[in-house]
């Protein structure tokens, strides 16, 4: 990549992602997040998985009833969301973490935000954990952006591209099929796909290795200038 080069990363919002989303967000000098985009269902915007046992299990934010057409930014946290009781759960499952003591009180503040919006729920959530893990990157609304929203897939990265002056466009390494490189190079944008290195840290005792858990267990395992070695464990294709 050329030293003057401006690189940019999409990414739909999720709660307490994997240590790859992250290193989208720290390999990049602008991270746009999708706010006006459809809520899956399926996908991972408002659950993630832990460690419990040995085993991955999920962690979810349950939401109010809405349309499936609504966008993130109109979905709503549901009154029934018990914050306390996802706060036990993650204190009995971490007890024992080596940094339970610096971490839980992150946690905390993340899941007593007074905010019912998910979109503002998870901006929140990334804001803090991005500054404790030193991460500086400008995160961008994508409604901020000024471009035709109803392009679809690779029109509108190319378009958000060019809005922001970006010659160097960063995807997800599960993008390789959806984006080819001489698409972007006609429109003079280079595109790399990041594929984690997700190495191996140690878990509580007698447990098998689980990869590609929430963010949440990586900083339960590992101090803060451990995670900011991993942010560069990645390669660019």
């Amino acid at each position: 990549m050329k030293p003057t080069s401006k690189t940019i990363a999409i990414m739909q919002p999720y709660i307490f992602p994997y240590i790859g989303y992250f290193q989208l967000i720290n390999a990049v000098n602008e991270f746009i997040i999708y706010d006006n985009i459809q809520y899956t269902k399926k996908g991972w915007i408002n659950r993630n998985r832990i460690l419990v046992n040995g085993k991955p299990e999920y962690v979810s934010i349950p939401l109010k009833k809405g349309s499936s057409y609504f966008d993130v930014n109109q979905r709503f946290i549901s009154e029934s969301f018990d914050k306390e009781k996802m706060l036990r759960k993650l204190q009995s499952v971490y007890v024992k973490s080596p940094f339970i003591d610096k971490v839980f009180p992150i946690i905390e503040k993340i899941i007593f935000y007074e905010e019912q919006n998910l979109f503002k729920f998870i901006f929140n959530s990334l804001d803090i954990i991005c500054n404790y893990l030193g991460i500086k990157t400008k995160i961008i609304k994508s409604s901020s952006i000024k471009i035709n929203h109803d392009l679809k897939s690779e029109s509108k990265v190319k378009e958000i591209c060019k809005y922001l002056k970006s010659d160097i466009y960063i995807n997800p390494i599960g993008g390789l099929e959806l984006y080819k490189k001489e698409n972007f190079t006609k429109e003079g944008i280079e595109l790399f796909f990041l594929k984690p290195n997700l190495e191996e840290y140690d878990q509580f005792e007698d447990v098998e290795f689980v990869p590609g858990l929430s963010i949440i267990d990586i900083m339960m395992f590992n101090s803060p200038e451990q995670i900011k070695t991993m942010l560069n464990q990645y390669t660019l294709i």
